[in-house]
């Protein structure tokens, strides 16, 4: 491993780039991308290392800490590269780097600057190479990236400097000088999977332990068992700024292997290489939303994910409620590691980040980048939901799956469009999104039954309407509204089952009854005329009883003062 920058133009195969452009890509290709990031992540790991090497500091100085990562590359570089391309690897250098530019905040640099000791006694035991290093211990604890958190019997409540020792794959940590003297702890490093098999069990939580393991998910692909942190310890697991651990109950990390396994088994799709299917091995990194409660949500609540493109394979997830919205999840934050990755590769737009643009999955406008975004995640969802309708098995699912499929298509080849005449894409950005039209067009000729294309074009010509009474300032011109709040999307997953039994309005609709929404609408806007929801819910109702010119300009601008005429 090294840090030197190289001359040679890295290169993406025209055939492999073709089918990431397609919106899915082989194992091949999503290699090539891999590839990519290490490189990147070395490069800014030099230019870290450039503006470290006159940072003041009691640790171990960051050059010998490279050092020492080197060594241990040489001798095992294969789990040294997984430490290096880790998410929270790549978010600790983009932190860092923010901080040195000065447009993030922290604790003392040279607290975060450690890491790279952290990281470097990692690789140490990783590869079982001997080395002694000054360490940050924070709260009396040492995180070790890929491994788990090392904490002493009686450490100090602050940051503070131990020693690191290790051995053929042993850990000696010794604190500062106290009453009774330096603290220490020895211990041989290992994470704790979870589900490897029908004796595995959940490591309990322990508050004494001197060794909390970082849990793993287990999956097992055709190559063999894979394990895939489930990361409630690192300090840049999230997508901001540092935090401190947050250890699951033993019982809810056990629900998250069995939703996981549950989940893979639906990604574990024969054949093909296309959007929607992903080997769950590539994920790097699964990060438990702290800022929810531990209870999933109940439909029809979205639920919670985030990914970031400096955390290539990591995603922070609410632990949703059924296999099928985690495995819809994975597919939707791989896709955006995807899309960043060859980013990071090749300018695709000339985006002058002004959020001005409808995205269907938004409640506020979008910058290109964002939309871009949008297009290639959610044709991922497309994908996925297209193989469920076809592994259907019984009538509710398919009606689900192809409601869902038939949804996400639509909208996302109407951001697709907007993409490509824009006249902000690049060469490279025009045939990535030349490349999501095809697999779109493609797609929109495929049969959904009749119910749920209905009900998707409804959900979709809604949250449009609604969107635009709310962003959209009614003048000739169209200009976003001065005024505009976030405003909840309440009806994309509620239209996705037919109502047996409707009561509002919204649920007539849903239900195939628009007439009777209509009345619904209608009595909502006697007592409020302006309210966005119902009137947006009664212009589509108007739309569908009466499709015509009318109804396709007030579809198209509905934003504009009208009369409301009786129900």
């Amino acid at each position: 491993m090294s840090s030197e920058q190289h001359r040679d133009t890295f290169r993406v195969p025209a055939h492999l780039f073709a089918e990431l452009a397609a919106g899915g890509g082989s194992a091949q290709a999503v290699a090539v991308l891999e590839r990519g990031e290490r490189a990147r992540r070395l490069l800014l790991l030099r230019t870290l290392l450039d503006r470290l090497e006159r940072l003041p500091t009691p640790l171990t100085p960051a050059a010998e800490a490279w050092r020492v990562l080197k060594e241990a590359a040489e001798r095992a570089p294969g789990p040294v590269d997984r430490l290096l391309l880790a998410p929270a690897t790549g978010g600790w250098i983009a932190h860092l780097l923010r901080r040195t530019h000065g447009t993030a905040t922290g604790p003392p640099l040279w607290v975060e600057a450690g890491h790279l000791n952290a990281l470097a006694v990692a690789a140490s035991l990783c590869a079982g190479t001997g080395t002694a290093l000054r360490v940050v211990l924070t709260d009396g604890a040492l995180f070790l990236p890929g491994l788990g958190l090392a904490r002493l019997p009686s450490g100090p409540r602050h940051a503070e400097v131990g020693l690191a020792r290790t051995h053929a794959g042993e850990l000696t940590l010794t604190g500062p000088e106290g009453d009774a003297g330096p603290a220490f702890l020895t211990c041989r490093p290992t994470t704790a999977p979870l589900g490897a098999g029908p004796d595995a069990r959940v490591a309990a939580d322990d508050d004494n332990a001197g060794w909390l393991p970082l849990r793993t998910l287990t999956h097992h692909g055709p190559a063999g068992a894979v394990a895939i942190p489930l990361d409630d310890l690192g300090p840049y697991r999230d997508l901001d700024d540092p935090l401190p651990p947050a250890r699951l109950a033993a019982a809810e990390a056990a629900a998250w292997q069995r939703l996981f396994g549950e989940a893979a088994a639906l990604l574990a799709v024969p054949g093909g290489t296309g959007p929607g299917r992903i080997d769950p091995a590539a994920i790097r990194a699964v990060v438990p939303f702290g800022r929810t409660g531990p209870v999933p949500s109940d439909p029809p609540t979205t639920p919670v994910s985030a990914s970031s493109g400096d955390s290539y394979g990591g995603m922070v997830i609410a632990r949703p409620a059924a296999a099928p919205a985690l495995a819809e999840t994975l597919v939707h934050e791989f896709q955006h590691s995807k899309l960043a990755a060859l980013i990071h590769l090749f300018p695709l737009l000339d985006d002058d980040r002004e959020e001005r643009y409808y995205a269907p999955w938004r409640a506020d406008p979008r910058h290109l980048t964002g939309l871009l975004h949008g297009a290639y995640a959610f044709t991922g969802v497309a994908g996925f939901w297209r193989d469920r309708l076809n592994a259907a098995r019984d009538p509710g699912q398919a009606e689900t799956a192809g409601y869902h499929f038939a949804l996400r298509r639509t909208q996302s080849r109407l951001v697709v469009r907007t993409l490509l005449t824009s006249g902000r894409l690049t060469a490279q950005g025009h045939a990535l999104v030349s490349g999501l039209a095809r697999t779109l067009d493609g797609w929109l000729r495929e049969p959904v039954s009749p119910a749920a294309l209905g009900r998707a074009r409804t959900a979709a010509a809604l949250h449009r309407t609604e969107w635009r009474l709310r962003n959209v300032a009614p003048a000739a011109e169209p200009a976003l509204r001065p005024d505009r709040t976030f405003w909840p999307d309440v009806r994309t997953l509620a239209f996705a089952v037919r109502p047996a039994a409707p009561r509002t309005p919204d649920e007539h609709l849903a239900a195939g009854d628009p007439a009777t929404a209509l009345a619904g609408y209608a009595d909502a806007l006697a007592r409020d005329p302006a309210e966005p929801h119902a009137l947006a819910g009664w212009i589509v109702a108007r739309a569908v009883l009466g499709p015509g010119r009318t109804a396709r300009r007030m579809l198209a601008r509905p934003e504009l003062p009208r009369p409301l005429p009786d129900a």
